[in-house]
């Protein structure tokens, strides 16, 4: 377009006001700010703090060569120590030209990635935007940790024509950018992304894992980062030369280079993006089967338009939220939210922000930040402040610095907090963060007592009477609000599968309601449910056209007769008191793993209570090592017996469903 060729991926600037004539004034070398000549042959260095270029030999004293790690000039070490001094102004006549990277980091320009282009019919060209932010302009502003060319990528897209941009500029990763080279003045970098609507921050190395491995998402580098109390204590400790370190590592190559700081001669547009290429979609597209349309939707990680079946529970999160936003302190706010697994609790909060988010659109309730962490993802549960703090500014931290950092900002005596917007904190598998002294649960839920803290929390787990289980000093905080998620019956499993269908019409309604009543009568579960559903589609893929019973009951007994299960129903009179100890103390504790001294202690009581023999702790190991041979358990390794940590290997569903129907023990049945 117009001469220069642009690409999707590709960086660039755009105008800000269509009658900006500011914006045609783009020195293609950027000036020295003492001589005000172009840099041409000259070596030119730029300043780290105020990044204007300067030629070696305009400096006083004159510089024979670029000096190494950070360089700031004489004019900002002059502020910095107090002194009122000013640049050299421009000689009479001669204007001073402010070049691109100048007018965005003042906000005078936009910058934005070209998400796709196209031609419309009328023959002009288009392109969609994704746009670019300073940290100025984020909720939290500039911080002492945001470099001078950080950008903050956002979750904001907009249509706009091609006459709006102006040229490309360059916006690299932390490592691209701190291996730059002579690469100009249209350098920048971005190492986070901010979410416009929930004004928080997301490192867009973690959301590309995300996309890439599913939901889950590659989290082995933070387990890498905080794989031992000694990598925080030694990451705390060299916190203070953070700053200094980064700005380093990540100014030097932009500013060591020999030619003139704003040079963009050789410039190759478009061949520096060869590589595999996503084919579009229309390209690819065909009209999909029924099958193939029900197998996308049953998908678990597919977002339902609606969620039935829990209109009373959403209703009265949203009075929670609603309340707690309303309320300038928010003071102590906290809501408890239990269930068993696979009942909606998770997505039935993330639905009601959904819903809250269009009201803020439209000016009905006060905007506020929203933060949600997933406990299963933590390395640690100390690792927990580190995440957020760096979701509410966009600065990754030890956790012992976090804390610190988490404590100043929701003080007593921060002022700053007065015009800050409310933030509310959701925290899924909270029992994930018992620890032995309780300290995390404990700091977490005072936070929001704090007077002007503006800190609401949302708590979600599947133990019911976990705050009977902390400290009161703890369960205090926690409150009494309270929501439970009782599990799904028929009818309700039956409803959500029906809509997931809707405007698909390949299941017969008998199977629908046959595989509704299996998982109500084991688990409630509403994952499983779809789960059968979705492999009954595939199953009928490979012939007939509707889902029927033959099929739903294929998928049950491939799920629910798996080997694992023949292997647990064919397995000793001790081997299944073992396995319905350990579902028992899952479904009583709602932690995934359980040590060797707790389930001994189940074993016997349902023994003694039962009329069996009661094993000695011999036994019950020889059970362990038997069961872990065929991997129904996961124990932790080691010669620890007493403290070992066990863990099921397979869903507490398929013990259950493989136990209930054991002739020679009837009895486990009360137990799961």
């Amino acid at each position: 377009f117009d001469g220069v060729e642009f690409s999707a991926g590709d960086n660039v600037y755009v105008k800000r006001r269509e009658d900006a004539e500011s914006d045609d004034e783009d020195p293609d070398v950027e000036e020295c700010r003492v001589c005000f000549k172009a840099g041409g042959s000259k070596i030119m260095i730029e300043c780290d703090d105020c990044l204007n270029g300067f030629h070696l030999k305009c400096l006083k004293p004159p510089l024979k060569e670029v000096p190494e790690g950070n360089w700031n000039c004489s004019y900002c070490d002059a502020r910095r120590s107090g002194k009122d001094v000013k640049f050299p102004e421009p000689p009479a006549g001669k204007k001073l030209a402010r070049t691109a990277r100048e007018k965005l980091l003042s906000g005078d320009l936009w910058a934005a990635r070209i998400e796709s282009l196209w031609r419309e019919v009328d023959g002009t060209y288009w392109w969609r935007a994704r746009w670019y932010v300073i940290p100025e302009e984020t909720a939290v502003g500039r911080q002492p940790h945001n470099l001078k060319r950080e950008l903050y990528q956002t979750n904001d897209f907009a249509d706009a024509e091609m006459e709006s941009i102006i040229r490309h500029c360059y916006v690299l990763s932390p490592a691209e950018f701190s291996n730059a080279s002579n690469d100009g003045d249209d350098v920048f970098l971005c190492e986070y992304e901010y979410d416009v609507h929930w004004h928080n921050f997301k490192r867009i190395a973690d959301l590309e894992n995300d996309v890439e491995n599913g939901e889950g998402g590659n989290i082995d580098d933070d387990w890498n980062a905080c794989d031992d109390d000694a990598d925080s204590i030694s990451e705390d400790e060299e916190f203070d030369d953070e700053m200094k370190t980064r700005s380093s590592s990540l100014s030097r190559s932009s500013r060591t280079h020999t030619s003139a700081a704003n040079s963009r001669n050789g410039r190759i547009f478009g061949l520096q993006k060869i590589g595999a290429r996503k084919i579009p979609e229309h390209v690819r597209a065909r009209n999909q089967t029924e099958l193939e349309k029900a197998k996308a939707a049953l998908l678990l990680g597919t977002l339902p338009k609606s969620l039935p079946c829990r209109d009373k529970e959403m209703e009265e999160i949203t009075t929670f939220v609603k309340g707690a936003i309303c309320d300038d302190k928010c003071l102590g706010r906290c809501l408890y939210i239990h269930g068993v697994p696979g009942t909606g609790k998770t997505m039935s909060v993330l639905a009601v922000m959904k819903s809250l988010k269009s009201e803020v659109d439209h000016g009905t309730i006060k905007p506020y930040s929203f933060v949600e962490i997933n406990g299963l993802k933590l390395p640690s549960p100390e690792h927990i402040y580190t995440v957020i703090y760096e979701r509410l500014s966009g600065h990754r931290v030890g956790w012992k610095k976090a804390l610190q950092l988490l404590n100043e900002l929701f003080s007593e005596g921060n002022n700053s907090l007065k015009d800050r917007k409310p933030c509310i904190l959701l925290i899924d598998e909270l029992d994930i963060l018992v620890t032995r002294n309780q300290s995390i649960l404990y700091n977490i839920l005072d936070w929001p007592t704090k007077p002007n803290s503006k800190l609401v929390v949302i708590g979600i787990a599947n133990t019911m009477d976990l705050p009977e289980k902390l400290l009161p000093r703890i369960s205090s905080r926690m409150g009494i609000q309270r929501l439970c998620f009782g599990p799904y019956n028929y009818q309700q499993l039956q409803q959500i599968i029906t809509s997931r269908l809707s405007g698909v019409d390949c299941f017969e309604k008998i199977a629908i309601e046959f595989a509704s009543r299996k998982v109500a009568a084991v688990s409630g579960d509403a994952r499983r449910a779809l789960e059968i559903c979705r492999r009954a589609a595939e199953l009928a893929d490979f012939g007939k056209v509707v889902v029927g019973m033959a099929n739903i009951e294929a998928a049950i007994k491939e799920m629910f007769q798996a080997p694992h299960i023949q292997v647990i129903r064919n397995s000793s009179k001790l081997s299944k008191i073992y396995l319905a100890a350990m579902v028992h103390q899952l479904y009583k504790t709602g932690m995934g793993e359980t040590t060797f001294e707790k389930l001994a202690t189940t074993v016997s009581c349902f023994c003694s209570s039962n009329g069996e023999a009661i094993p000695g702790y011999d036994t019950l190991l020889r059970v362990g090592c038997k069961l872990g041979e065929c991997r129904i358990v996961v124990a932790e390794s080691g010669a620890r017996h007493k403290l070992q940590k066990l863990q099921l290997n397979y869903p507490s569903d398929d013990v259950s469903f493989a136990l209930k129907g054991s002739k020679d023990l009837p009895w486990l049945a009360k137990y799961i």
